[in-house]
């Protein structure tokens, strides 16, 4: 490793720690000197710190953090970039839990990390005259979204309560960082939040990042593990499905998980029907000899959720696949992801899960923002902190709520394209069961849905939620009747605020 010692834009030590040695510095500009190293070191770590943090930098842990080559690391208590870019950003990578290691592409000039071999993908693509905190932000963005896998990660540091004082990027800065990194039209509606929701008029700040564009690399980056580990040692899976009236479905896709290269130790079954007197559809569950254990459970309550959680108590394997009953996959399917999670040291794979005609559009594994329900598989450790939220169920917003669990218990989750599932979305059956919620008893309907509401006050920033809630007010006001826009205003607030109600209201009574 090389460490690089700054205080705020300028380097005042370049140190090889592998000798513990001086280097000699050849720019102060400490982005022109990380690229000046990396050119000549492309296979070692570049760390940098300011200079107050020096003597407690965690270099065991730094080493340690890293286990593909394609990981950018960072740690800082505070964002340079300011929390308004929750107005435009609408992702999970915000909402920062510094106690476990977290995905987010928001970087710190306090301590981070990058191997050389990565950093000098951005060489001479990235303005040397931005400030530093600006620049890291900058490729962590750029990178994030074509497989440079970031993070912030506490084990950086020996103690997290010293840090040295952090510094936030000017109002023309936010505007400069969304024309760079979002669409033209999302700097319009930062002006736009920060009028309504704080009654701040940055014109000055809007009018000069105009003349910057979206920067649109190609960069294109792989999985690279830093070892190779062995993927044949003895591992276990087990399949979860959910089911409500698909028998046909359902034994079709026993048969595919029957045909495995990689067998499930156990499948757990949890068939619904709400009819007190009703019996079990499955027969073919006890007609036919399976190759594995089916954990059949017949239940006469309804919900995904509960489901889901009924199901996850009777995992005993290292992995767990949960899958839909209406999912058709290759032989190759269970082999192949435990040797993708096993050798890239992975916690959550989620998989390619599109309908018939639906065209892929990514080709790296990716850190994903959001999470599959019917089409992931996750390390088994992570089942006893989390579940399935009831506050959600007869809903929308379970899955993503699911996934920030993940997350907040200190796993990331990585989406894999060549990992391939055909969600045959049958027409019969399913969750989207009808379901007369209390709230569609009134003349005026929450907008959003409840659900959609918990999900979002429990996972969003509140620059997220408010921006959230500027785009549902201009995305109906061209679809509902009532054109003068302060009748839409004064009904569409009554409708935020019952919303919210309803949300506090599930929230209360799943606690």
């Amino acid at each position: 490793m090389i460490l690089l010692i700054h205080n705020d834009n300028r380097v005042t030590e370049l140190i090889d720690l592998k000798t513990n040695k001086s280097v000699r510095i050849t720019s102060q500009n400490p982005i022109e000197e990380l690229f000046n190293v990396a050119k000549n070191n492309i296979e070692r770590i570049l760390v940098w710190c300011h200079e107050l943090l020096k003597e407690n930098l965690n270099i065991h842990g730094i080493t340690t953090s890293f286990h593909l080559k394609n990981m950018m690391l960072s740690y800082s208590n505070e964002q340079y970039i300011p929390e308004q870019i929750g107005y435009v950003e609408d992702s999970p990578f915000l909402k920062v839990n510094k106690r476990v290691k977290y995905p987010t592409w928001l970087m710190s000039s306090q301590v981070g990390a990058i191997y050389a071999s990565q950093l000098l993908r951005f060489q001479n693509k990235m303005n040397y005259n931005d400030s530093f905190d600006f620049f890291l932000n900058s490729i962590a963005k750029t990178g994030m979204a074509q497989g440079l896998f970031c993070y912030s990660e506490p084990k950086l540091l020996n103690d997290l309560n010293i840090l040295a004082g952090s510094k936030k990027a000017s109002g023309f800065e936010l505007f400069k960082f969304t024309r760079l990194h979002y669409k033209g039209v999302w700097s319009f509606l930062l002006l736009i939040n920060f009028i309504v929701n704080e009654q701040k008029f940055p014109f000055f700040s809007f009018f000069r990042s105009i003349f910057y564009n979206q920067k649109k690399l190609r960069l294109g980056f792989d999985l690279e593990p830093l070892s190779l580990n062995e993927t044949n040692q003895k591992t276990s899976i087990d399949v979860i499905i959910p089911t409500v009236g698909r028998k046909e479905y359902l034994y079709d896709v026993l048969k595919d998980l029957s045909n495995q290269t990689k067998l499930p130790k156990k499948v757990i079954i949890v068939e619904q029907n709400e009819g007190t007197k009703s019996k079990t559809e499955l027969d073919f569950i006890a007609n036919n000899t399976w190759p594995f254990i089916i954990k059949h459970k017949f239940i006469h309550k309804m919900g995904a959720c509960n489901a889901r959680n009924l199901a996850l108590k009777e995992v005993t394997a290292n992995y767990v696949y949960l899958a839909d009953d209406d999912n058709k996959f290759e032989d190759n399917l269970l082999e192949d992801v435990i040797t993708k999670i096993k050798s890239y040291k992975l916690d959550v794979i989620t998989m390619s899960y599109l309908q018939e005609n639906e065209v892929e559009i990514h080709n790296k594994p990716l850190q994903w923002s959001t999470f599959g329900a019917g089409s992931s598989v996750i390390d088994s450790k992570f089942l006893e902190q989390i579940k399935f939220d009831l506050a959600l169920e007869f809903g929308y917003g379970e899955d993503a709520d699911f996934g920030m669990q993940l997350r907040n218990s200190g796993a990331d989750i990585v989406y894999f394209p060549d990992i391939k599932i055909k969600h045959l979305k049958a027409p019969i059956g399913g969750f989207r069961m009808p379901f007369r919620h209390p709230w569609l008893k009134g003349d005026i309907q929450p907008k959003p849905s409840p659900t959609v509401m918990l999900n979002r006050m429990n996972n969003s920033t509140t620059y997220q939620l408010l921006g959230y809630k500027t785009k549902l007010f201009l995305k109906y006001y061209k679809s509902q009747n009532i054109k003068n826009p302060m009748r839409y205003f004064n009904l569409f607030m009554k409708q935020w605020r019952l919303s919210q109600f309803w949300a506090n209201t599930l929230k209360k009574q799943h606690k």
